[in-house]
């Protein structure tokens, strides 16, 4: 008899480690209040946790979850039916009054999701289970855009005096920067920023349970070397962001499997284009040089982005001129991923044109964890800028500190990315392309670009329902930006996947870890 108990208890050991998933990436969720970031680590995190009206699937494309089905009524109202029998993560039931408070949230000024809130119309709750949203002017793209947007109880949120999101730039904090109650396929146990964060399998969950994940740790490791070697040790099963000089090595190992494909996300080069005079360098005239075109096509022909690709990404990246996280974003259109050559003689001509023959001094803020090798390409743009005497400073830092910054306006030159569930160029253009506006209209235009010819054509773009005619507008708007060179796109990131072998895990273009999809075998 205690052979066979001490044999059940090995097996119910084994069974419990294999619900059980500890991850890795290079840095932390930044809150758990899913109204305060819209940032893709914090956002998959949420995700777990968070629910929205519709839901991606493995293809990226938008279908039902809290929404069970909708209409287009007239061209400005769109109804949608919610699920019944659904309940938060504190017992409280979910109705119409829930959305309507959610979106409500959103639209407040500390929410950078606003823009899309704003984006689908005023949302009125006809019965428990029935939300009509009324919109000003049409929005082709009303279930893609509430895919973004997270769900909240309001009675929690009351409760908890959290009705407003927290104001995440001031690095305020609040009851919902630590706790979450959502309605979602996990529940979050504890959170230990910077070192641990825990979630445990929501019994009650309305939908089914693809995976066999009973609790999933996740564990923020910034150090690359550190990271691999607690994969290969067995410390963590499921790295998310692989050092790709490493990547040989793991595919090598019997007891490790890769998986990778291209994020959708594009990384590129933000311009402080809207102050006369740099806030971070110094240049001739006392100016700001980066208002000039020549000037900014000089920096994008000086980049060498082969040498990027090759020498620092090892190959997982895809260069591009294009604007979008993805290439459907300009219906695959080739001329609007063509490149600007490199080519260092005219980055010199165009620099001595506009006046900087001996160029200029500035500073280049950049993360040091959030996108791969983000600061090893900070400062091989800053060897390949110096060869046209072009002299950067570059300032890296946590996204932590990051973020916070650039979302302030505070930068002169930064490298970020954009991207997502979405593939349409909408959720570029609107949030990160368009004059700064109301309604969360560029609310991470970061540079100030102001380009009133490219703005016309985007914003007649989010109102066209005709999609021949929204695909022109589209395509010609792109291009407006292109032309004027408002930033300088440097690739979309091949995402590859690290994983112990007994993990199966589908690879996502958002680079969103879906927990509800994952199975552990032993």
């Amino acid at each position: 008899m205690p052979r066979l108990f001490a044999a059940l208890l090995v097996l119910a050991t084994g069974l419990t480690q294999a619900q059980t998933l500890r991850w890795s990436s290079q840095g932390d969720m930044q809150t758990t209040d899913p109204h305060s970031q819209n940032e893709v680590m914090t956002n998959s995190l949420n995700n777990q946790v968070y629910e929205t009206l519709t839901r991606r699937g493995k293809d990226l494309a938008a279908g039902p979850a809290l929404a069970t089905e909708w209409t287009q009524v007239t061209p400005l109202i769109w109804r949608f039916k919610l699920r019944p029998g659904v309940k938060f993560h504190d017992g409280t039931p979910f109705t119409a009054d829930d959305v309507v408070f959610s979106m409500q949230r959103l639209r407040d000024e500390n929410s950078p999701q606003r823009v899309y809130a704003n984006a689908v119309g005023s949302p009125k709750a006809v019965d428990p289970l029935t939300v009509v949203f009324t919109l000003d002017k049409p929005n082709p793209i009303v279930p893609e855009l509430l895919s973004t947007l997270f769900v909240m109880s309001r009675k929690w949120c009351e409760e908890h005096r959290v009705a407003r999101p927290l104001n995440f730039k001031q690095q305020e904090e609040s009851y919902a920067s630590q706790h979450a109650n959502g309605t979602g396929p996990f529940m979050l146990v504890s959170r230990q920023p910077g070192v641990k964060t825990v979630f445990k399998r929501n019994p009650h969950w309305w939908n089914k349970f693809e995976g066999n994940l009973q609790e999933f740790v996740y564990l923020p490791i910034g150090n690359d070397a550190t990271r691999t070697a607690a994969l290969i040790t067995g410390e963590v099963d499921f790295v998310l962001d692989p050092p790709p000089r490493d990547i040989a090595r793991l595919r090598s190992l019997p007891e490790l499997k890769v998986v990778d494909g291209q994020e959708n996300r594009i990384v590129y080069i933000g311009m402080d284009q809207s102050r006369d005079k740099l806030l971070y360098g110094q240049a001739p005239g006392d100016k700001n040089p980066l208002k000039d075109l020549r000037v900014r096509k000089a920096l994008y022909h000086a980049i060498d982005i082969e040498a990027i690709k090759t020498k620092l990404m090892s190959g997982y990246s895809s260069p591009t001129g294009g604007l979008t996280p993805s290439p459907r974003g300009a219906y695959g259109d080739p001329k609007l991923e063509n490149r600007l050559p490199y080519d260092v003689a005219t980055a010199k001509k165009l620099l001595a044109e506009a006046g900087y023959s001996d160029g200029f001094d500035i500073t280049l803020d950049c993360p040091n964890n959030r996108y791969v090798n983000d600061e090893r390409i900070c400062i091989a743009l800053a060897s390949m800028w110096a060869q046209v005497k072009v002299r950067v400073k570059v300032n890296a830092m946590p996204r932590t500190l990051y973020f916070p910054k650039i979302e302030k306006f505070d930068t002169s030159l930064f490298l970020t990315g954009w991207g997502g569930g979405s593939t349409d160029a909408e959720t570029m253009l609107t949030p990160v392309l368009r004059n700064r506006g109301e309604q969360g209209v560029g609310v991470a235009n970061y540079g100030g670009i102001v380009n009133a010819d490219a703005d016309a054509l985007a914003a007649a773009s989010t109102v066209e329902i005709d999609p021949k005619k929204r695909e022109a507008t589209v395509k010609a708007a792109l291009q407006a930006y292109r032309d004027q060179v408002n930033i300088i796109p440097l690739h979309r990131q091949v995402i590859p996947w690290a994983m112990r072998k007994e993990v199966s895990m589908p690879h996502s273009a958002n680079n969103w870890a879906s927990m509800d999809w994952v199975t552990i075998r032993k």
